[in-house]
């Protein structure tokens, strides 16, 4: 079994969920006592936090290279960034070690396509809502990417970081979520990508009318892929 090597904190109440995700995968694979062989370095989110609401993707970038090292160092043999926002700088991770980088976006498009879904609803931070890193590397996959409007964007992302990684989950903020979901697939989204690694803990299939797709799942599970062989 190959060494996962995970850089969390990005909250630590999704990398948790990657925890335990991975080791009930490699449970079921192999059976009896079987857990997953792993690493984390968990980073401080507050300090991620400030840093992209300022901008300062420079000193971020250098942040999770430098994880992504120390992961390296302790024996990893790939990298989980666990968490859809940070991808913005996946290429600094990818430049700063000779491991290889499971990139989030790769097996989230291709659980969509394999489900036979071409026009997708993205919801996720305003950052990976808005800007060309995400979208992009699902629209190159074959994807076409439906983002909420202004208003349904603010309310997304508000609900993320108020709420969700602090472990606030409302029923009032579910129906507002709920209420995002219902206008994407009136404008056409076959499936929705839940791409915020906190979504999951918030909304369900319940709570759509179409597909979602949770990239905390996804990821985590092509992990265990990638690690067993």
């Amino acid at each position: 079994m190959r060494t996962i090597g995970l850089i969390g904190g990005m909250s630590w109440e999704s990398s948790a969920h990657y925890y335990r995700i991975l080791n009930e995968r490699v449970r079921a694979r192999l059976g009896g006592t079987h857990s997953a062989r792993c690493l984390m370095l968990s980073v401080d989110f507050a300090e991620v936090e400030a840093a992209q609401h300022r901008g300062d993707w420079p000193a971020l970038a250098e942040m999770m290279a430098e994880a992504a090292r120390g992961l390296e160092r302790g024996g990893a043999d790939f990298v989980v960034l666990c968490t859809n926002t940070m991808h913005r700088v996946a290429d600094a991770i990818e430049a700063a070690v000779e491991i290889p980088l499971l990139h989030i976006a790769d097996p989230t498009s291709a659980a969509v396509l394999a489900a036979g879904y071409k026009r997708v609803g993205l919801i996720g931070t305003a950052f990976t809502m808005e800007q060309a890193f995400y979208r992009e590397r699902l629209e190159a996959q074959g994807l076409a990417v439906l983002v909420p409007g202004a208003a349904d964007r603010a309310v997304v992302h508000d609900v993320i970081y108020r709420e969700l990684v602090v472990g606030v989950v409302s029923d009032a903020s579910r129906a507002a979520y709920r209420g995002v979901i219902a206008r994407l697939v009136a404008e056409g989204a076959e499936a929705v990508v839940l791409g915020c690694t906190e979504i999951m803990l918030l909304v369900g299939a319940g709570d759509s009318a179409v597909p979602l797709f949770d990239t905390t799942e996804l990821h985590a599970r092509a992990a265990v892929e990638l690690a067993l062989g």
